[in-house]
């Protein structure tokens, strides 16, 4: 995305780690943001951001297991909106309650595929008319090594796994369906982030995941829409 004209991002989970820090960097950058998160509308970091930045950020509370919530909150994008530039698909959830499929929750693994397969789904397609019309538009899901068949060695995490996992094949048809449109869709793996979810040793902070990505992000061509990447930009095997 060489232009710097403003760009209109969308994304999710936006109220806290990774996200939070997107919306942040964005902001900076003089992007202007929704910021979508089931509590987007009581977070204390949204709240500040919103403070210093005005009308540049939008909080809107959504839940992207609930397809009506979905609808109803990209509708209210729509009337604010008449394009968007990139839609990041980043909320997510792991449950780890059963690593053996004697004891493995399915009712768990239902959910995490709601939120984290089902979810950037139903987004790609609510939002797909606006995107249409933005500019050099892009779709980047966030997924995980932990989705990648090549690289499980361990097993366990059976429905994070089998979430991501799915969320790869879904990204790979909506870069083969949304190719028509000029709408590049990729999954990017951050890296092992110290985040609520990656704990206190995780090696990169969220700061450093968060610029690699972005300046990926920048540089996706139409020739590596559906492709798996690291936060650098450099293919993962699937």
């Amino acid at each position: 995305m060489t232009s710097k004209r403003p760009r209109r991002i969308i994304l999710t989970g936006a109220s806290r780690g990774l996200g939070l820090e997107f919306t942040r960097s964005w902001l900076a950058a003089g992007h202007h943001v929704f910021a979508l998160a089931r509590s987007a509308s009581t977070s204390d970091g949204l709240a500040k951001l919103a403070a210093d930045h005005g009308d540049a950020l939008h909080r809107l509370d959504m839940t992207v297991a609930d397809e009506q919530s979905v609808v109803r909150t990209c509708e209210q994008i729509g009337e604010t909106w008449d394009a968007a530039d990139l839609l990041l698909n980043n909320a997510g959830i792991y449950k780890h309650k059963g690593d053996t499929l004697a004891d493995l929750d399915l009712d768990d693994c239902l959910e995490s595929i709601k939120v984290n397969t089902l979810g950037p789904i139903r987004m790609a397609r609510a939002l797909r008319p606006l995107l249409r019309k933005g500019n050099q538009p892009r779709i980047i899901n966030m997924t995980s090594l932990m989705g990648s068949l090549a690289d499980n060695s361990s097993g366990g995490s059976w429905g994070y796994r089998m979430s991501k996992t799915a969320l790869n094949m879904a990204s790979r048809n909506m870069a083969h369906e949304l190719a028509s449109d000029g709408i590049i869709a990729v999954v990017i793996h951050p890296g092992w982030v110290r985040t609520d979810m990656g704990g206190v040793g995780a090696p990169l902070t969220i700061e450093e995941a968060v610029a690699s990505m972005t300046r990926a992000m920048d540089n996706f061509t139409i020739a590596q829409a559906g492709g798996f990447y690291d936060r650098n930009g450099e293919p993962m095997p699937w």
